[in-house]
C-alpha cells in the first residue's frame, strides 16, 4: 500500500505564493510518475502538473510559467511551487502516483486526501 499525504495549502491573496508538499510512503517513490490535480467547487478534477520518474514535466496551459513541479527522491516527497496565484486557482489540490511514462494520462494508482488552496482577490 502506498500512502500520499499533502500539506502546504491555505489562504493567500492574489499574486501570492504557496508550496504544496506530498509525502509518499514506500520504497519505490522514484519509480512513480507523480502528478498534481485540482478540483474547484462544482467542477471536475483537472490535471495540473506531472513529473515523470526521469524528471520530465508537463503542465496544463493555465499554470505554465507560474507553477513548478519537482520531486526529491531521497525524501520521498513531491512538491508544487505555485507563484502569481489567481482566484481561479482556488481548489482542493491532490497528489497522485502512477506507473508508466506517458505524462498526460489521468490514470493513477494512488491518491492523497487533498489540501485546500484558497486565493482571495
Amino acid at each position: 500500500q502506498v500512502l500520499l499525504v499533502e500539506s502546504g495549502g491555505g489562504l493567500v491573496q492574489a499574486g501570492g505564493s504557496l508550496r504544496l508538499s506530498c509525502a509518499v510512503s514506500g520504497r519505490t517513490f522514484s519509480r512513480y510518475r507523480m502528478g498534481w490535480f485540482r478540483q474547484a467547487p462544482g467542477k471536475g478534477r483537472e490535471l495540473v502538473a506531472v513529473i515523470g520518474s526521469g524528471g520530465s514535466t508537463y503542465y496544463t496551459d493555465s499554470v505554465k510559467g507560474r507553477f513548478t513541479i519537482s520531486r526529491d527522491n531521497a525524501k520521498n516527497t513531491l512538491y508544487l511551487q505555485m507563484n502569481s496565484l489567481k482566484p481561479d486557482d482556488t481548489a482542493v489540490y491532490y497528489c497522485a502516483a502512477g506507473s508508466g511514462s506517458y505524462l498526460q494520462t489521468v490514470q493513477y494508482d494512488y491518491w492523497g486526501q487533498g489540501t485546500q488552496v484558497t486565493v482571495s482577490s
